[in-house]
């Protein structure tokens, strides 16, 4: 227990930091500005494109292994958006921004910090495969149902359009794309440039952890959702619990690519889905507060599956 407390001890310590910190100065939410601005384009793509271009591009093109992901990821938003469907009695905007609290993870600012810590460089390739194709995806689904909704009003070309630009022109997403066709190409940076690219990738994750407490600290909690309850269970045990079960059988990974993936299921609501929420003006208090709840509750489940994982308590595979 003692090691799984040294993994997750500097991890949700630097999330309470940033919400100390934050607390104590009052800077108002602007002055995080050019630290998100680093982290997101400087830190984190040097960090994916370094481990990627390093890696043999075979392991590169593991599809089942993006499929089980994304379809786990899917199958939990898909339970939450017809149960707020119903619910709500068609509210489509509303019952996708609910879907998305229960399926997108944190799995940018969060995700290569804890993976990398908990299981070394050999998951920086899973982690890198997951966040490209299920960013890409959230990326398109949210304006889709948007328009189904009635909240975007742009015809179907510009929308699609748009869409594709945005997914390209996402930072992770170039470098991820960079790495992959350096991995591809065997190309190797000079060694100055392989310095300072580490240099960049190693303040990557102090960094968004970080800010991340920041951003939890300046907006505080308003109004709590009545959904909090079924979107937290969700998010934090049913999506890893899938996510473990359908790996399992679509193919025969090995053990850190199937914790890996578990382990950014399990990961809390993506602070992307407040922003997606004020984007469409629909249900933003209340996606704020889903953001910090599952955060605090993670703090618990997070700790007890790195608990499990690293006594063995979870077998790496369950169809072997």
């Amino acid at each position: 227990m003692s090691d799984v407390i040294g993994l997750v001890l500097p991890f949700f310590g630097l999330i309470f930091m940033g919400f100390l910190v934050a607390r104590i100065t009052r800077q108002p939410i602007e002055a995080l500005g050019w630290m998100n601005t680093f982290i997101i384009y400087v830190a984190l793509p040097a960090l994916f494109f370094q481990l990627l271009a390093k890696t043999p591009v075979e392991k590169l093109t593991e599809w089942s292994y993006i499929f089980g992901s994304v379809f786990s990821t899917y199958l939990v938003f898909s339970l939450m958006f017809v149960g707020s469907l119903i619910l709500s009695r068609g509210k489509i905007a509303e019952a996708t921004i609910k879907g998305l609290a229960a399926c997108y993870g944190n799995i940018g600012y969060m995700g290569p910090g804890i993976a990398l810590l908990a299981f070394g460089e050999e998951a920086a390739v899973p982690v890198a495969l997951i966040f490209c194709f299920e960013n890409t995806i959230h990326f398109a689904v949210a304006p889709m149902m948007m328009a189904l909704a009635g909240s975007e009003k742009v015809p179907p070309l510009q929308l699609a359009f748009g869409v594709v630009k945005k997914i390209l022109r996402h930072p992770f997403i170039i470098s991820t794309i960079i790495g992959v066709a350096a991995a591809y190409a065997e190309f190797r940076p000079p060694m100055p440039i392989e310095r300072f690219l580490d240099y960049l990738s190693r303040a990557a994750a102090p960094c968004a952890l970080f800010a991340m407490g920041v951003t939890l600290a300046l907006r505080p909690l308003k109004r709590v959702p009545t959904e909090i309850a079924p979107i937290t269970a969700l998010k934090l045990i049913l999506h890893p619990l899938i996510c473990y079960v359908v790996l399992s059988w679509v193919g025969n990974f090995s053990e850190v690519w199937l914790f890996s993936a578990v382990l950014l299921a399990a990961l809390p609501t993506a602070t992307n889905v407040f922003v997606i929420a004020q984007q469409y003006n629909t249900w933003v208090e209340r996606a704020s507060a889903s953001v910090l709840i599952t955060t605090c509750f993670s703090v618990g489940t997070v700790t007890a599956l790195l608990y499990m994982i690293k006594t063995g308590m979870l077998p790496p595979d369950l169809f072997p």
